[in-house]
């Protein structure tokens, strides 16, 4: 069972306009898509919203939605927030059947920097990807892809290969060893060293 359940109520006018009317009545408005029916305009009370997404839990990872006594497993993919103030302003679910596969983005968080010798002698980390997209259960998405960086020395990259998943998660493409992130040497490191070569040339 999902941790987060949202109760959602129907807005009846879609748009801006709905939308706008949705604000003004202390809600954040929001479309449910996904399945054989067709995409509902909805909202839910900003308080309950802003604590939901509060928990953390509630951008990728399986949801309960419940409308009157009517109750169903969603992904939250997308929120919206107000470019000042931050406030969510827009939301958009995706119905899921809750023992099903769904397809989301997972973000990459790197771990051990300082066991890396590449990163500790003046490297640097270029992350090509930030998230990745996987194919995962319904209930069981990962909270986040880890790479370790121990051991990696300068000029290593890392690849989708070299990470173990979550069992039953597997990358959305599957034809491919794509690159994660690359060691490379900072242009920092490369502008001390070729301070030194310049000192070493006046010193011969």
């Amino acid at each position: 069972m999902a941790e987060i359940v949202l109760n959602v109520e129907v807005r009846d006018r879609t748009g801006t306009g709905g939308a706008r009317e949705a604000r003004r009545a202390g809600k954040v408005p929001g479309v449910l898509y996904g399945g054989a029916k067709e995409p509902v305009a909805i909202a839910v009370k900003s308080n309950e919203f802003r604590k939901s997404l509060y928990t953390g839990k509630l951008l990728g990872h399986l949801v309960t939605l419940k409308y009157g006594e009517e109750t169903q497993p969603v992904i939250a993919k997308d929120i919206q927030f107000h470019p000042v103030t931050d406030e969510p302003m827009h939301f958009d679910l995706y119905r899921v059947d809750e023992s099903g596969v769904v397809k989301i983005a997972v973000p990459v968080h790197f771990k051990n920097h300082e066991a890396s010798p590449g990163l500790k002698s003046g490297g640097s980390l270029e992350v090509v990807r930030h998230d990745i997209e996987v194919n995962a259960p319904a209930n069981a998405i990962p909270e986040e892809i880890v790479v370790d960086l121990a051991g990696k020395e300068m000029g290593d990259t890392i690849r989708i290969g070299d990470i173990t998943l979550p069992k039953g998660v597997t990358p959305a493409i599957a034809d491919r060893d794509f690159v994660i992130a690359t060691l490379k040497v900072s242009s920092a490191a490369l502008s001390e060293a070729a301070e030194d070569a310049a000192a070493e040339g006046e010193e011969g």
